[in-house]
């Protein structure tokens, strides 16, 4: 069995997308019609913008959204291989889900785009720039990063948000509590605590507007039928269903993104191959995940190439 997996927010980098969309018209039709939809060029930003930019939460969901549809547009249209009829599943980190739902068919690319560009303009306006911060807590499995958020919280929101992989698990909350978290890690066993360069803090109580915004949102423009079953963020588990998926989605934002643990549940309902598209972040996390797993990342037209023969 195989999976096809999206990456989410920190796959950014400039320049991203420039080699497919030189290479591929089906390429440049992704971009061109995300700019169309967002009403700005977002494709310039992708393509020569600053990093502040591109890193901006608003500019780097859609984009890297787009990166991975493109990508996979490509796969199909130039390479001849379909994801729905070489895949058995699908999942994404965080935004990931939505490129994901996007790959199958629940969203269309321009409504995808927009919902993205709403929730990170959403979860950036949840929370007043320095009020909120993240951490990743290298060497911690989820037990450990548990009781250090318990013990760092004193009143205030100490989350873990990503459960990532067995020795990377990320905090959420108040700046001071992650500052706190930070401070003490050696006292729980960690290796190391990092804070992460975020505009807000994901995944926690904190992002509740957001959550209340992309509710909205998704009752006026709610996910159609999925062609393959999603692993959803929140639960861990396949999801087919496009309104018990809108609930999820909802949930997703303020909810742990549980990744290690959606890759143990395909693993463990015979998926062998990962295939990840647009990024070469969750194919190192599904190898540390799971050492018998194959997990291949694509993102060059080389790359495409190579996987094109392999599953063709």
């Amino acid at each position: 069995m195989r999976a096809f997996v999206f990456p989410g927010q920190g796959s950014q980098k400039v320049g991203m997308g420039t080699g497919l969309a030189a290479a591929s018209a089906a390429a440049r039709a992704v971009f061109e019609e995300v700019d169309d939809a967002l009403g700005q060029k977002l494709s310039t930003i992708m393509a020569e913008g600053s990093d502040d930019q591109l890193t901006l939460t608003e500019n780097a969901q859609p984009a890297i959204m787009a990166n991975a549809i493109a990508t996979l547009r490509v796969l199909e249209s130039e390479f001849g291989v379909s994801l729905v009829e070489k895949g058995d599943c699908v999942a994404g980190h965080s935004l990931g889900e939505y490129t994901a739902l996007c790959a199958v068919g629940a969203f269309s690319l321009a409504d995808t785009a927009r919902l993205l560009k709403l929730r990170g303009q959403a979860m950036q306006a949840a929370v007043p720039v320095g009020n909120g911060a993240m951490c990743a807590l290298l060497g911690a499995d989820l037990d450990k990063a548990q009781a250090l958020a318990d013990a760092s919280a004193e009143g205030q929101v100490c989350q873990v948000a990503n459960d990532n992989d067995p020795g990377q698990v990320v905090l959420s909350g108040n700046k001071g509590a992650i500052e706190r978290a930070v401070a003490q890690v050696k006292d729980f066993g960690i290796k190391r605590g990092v804070l992460l360069p975020v505009s807000a803090p994901f995944h926690c109580d904190l992002m509740q507007p957001a959550a209340d915004t992309m509710a909205e949102a998704l009752n006026t423009t709610p996910p159609g039928p999925l062609a393959l079953p999603l692993y959803a963020n929140v639960t861990a588990a396949p999801v087919t269903d496009p309104m018990e998926e809108l609930g999820l989605l909802v949930q997703q934002v303020c909810g742990r993104v549980r990744w290690r643990e959606s890759v143990l549940a395909m693993r463990a309902a015979g998926v062998e191959q990962f295939i990840e598209l647009g990024g070469k972040v969750l194919g190192p996390m599904i190898g540390r995940i799971d050492k018998e797993a194959v997990a291949i990342s694509v993102v060059s037209m080389e790359d495409l190439e190579a996987l094109a023969k392999e599953i063709g």
